[in-house]
């Protein structure tokens, strides 16, 4: 016997009210005019970024990678467009004390294929030495390029945790956009998705239906122990970090894990 979406009964404890296919239709429509709102602020917020005005800065300042110390410009890789990752460093932390809030940017991001195809560049700096970075670089498995900016000034080095635009012409490079905290958030497409389902994030800020599971800390899902539960301690690491080669719970941090 289905029950019918009218009946009383059908209503869950704390949920929003069970009604049928038309009812949930009209009240999406209704939804959709408030999100396509937010989609054309959004092209409009975008349209000011591109009108900034731009610094230029020494596009031969040094930073370190694989093939040892190259100028900035080289990071551009002959494209006129470049945005990079400046992902925060613990020195002398294993592998499993990085910021677990970086890793979950830059393990979104594993290739710049498409950005590739539009023209754009796309690298990860950080402030570590470059022989932790390069075994941190080899352990996660990442493929896109990384550099040690450990000895550079502002804006190639300087405060980490945040995602900068640069343009290039010819020899000269200029900043042009550079964004942190939840402006970092576009890469992370998990946090889209999130968005999306009913019960979100499952964070305690979130904004839920009388009734809805108790949020929790921000990001409280970034780190966990060896069998997926949530942790912040000794035998915890970044998620994606538990699919890497020779990720074992053994190991102690260095610090304690700490949500940036």
């Amino acid at each position: 016997m289905t029950t019918a979406p009218t009946d009383p009964t059908a209503a869950l404890p704390g949920r929003p009210p069970v009604v049928d296919l038309a009812a949930w239709q009209a009240a999406r429509d209704e939804l959709l005019l408030r999100e396509k709102a937010h989609t054309r602020e959004g092209d409009a917020l975008a349209a000011a970024r591109r009108r900034l005005p731009m610094v230029e800065f020494d596009g031969t300042a040094e930073v370190v990678g694989p093939d040892g110390p190259v100028p900035f410009l080289d990071l551009f890789q002959g494209r006129d467009e470049l945005v990079v990752y400046k992902h925060m460093w613990y020195d002398g932390a294993p592998h499993q004390g990085q910021c677990e809030g970086c890793t979950t940017t830059a393990w979104h991001l594993k290739d710049a294929v498409y950005l590739n195809a539009r023209g754009v560049s796309f690298a990860v700096l950080t402030t570590g030495r470059w022989e932790e970075v390069a075994s941190y670089v080899e352990f996660m498995g990442y493929a896109q390029p990384w550099y040690s900016v450990r000895d550079a000034d502002a804006p190639v080095g300087g405060e980490m945790g945040h995602l900068t635009s640069f343009l290039r012409d010819g020899d000269r490079v200029f900043l042009t956009y550079s964004t942190t905290g939840r402006g970092n958030e576009p890469v992370n497409g998990s946090l889209a998705l999130l968005d999306m389902t009913p019960y979100g994030r499952g964070e305690a800020w979130e904004d839920k239906p009388e009734g809805w599971p108790e949020g929790r800390s921000a990001c409280w899902t970034w780190r966990s122990d060896a069998d997926g539960n949530a942790a912040w301690g000794p035998t915890s690491r970044p998620v994606p970090q538990w699919t890497r080669p020779g990720a074992t719970p053994v190991q102690t941090l260095g610090r304690q894990g700490h949500h940036h």
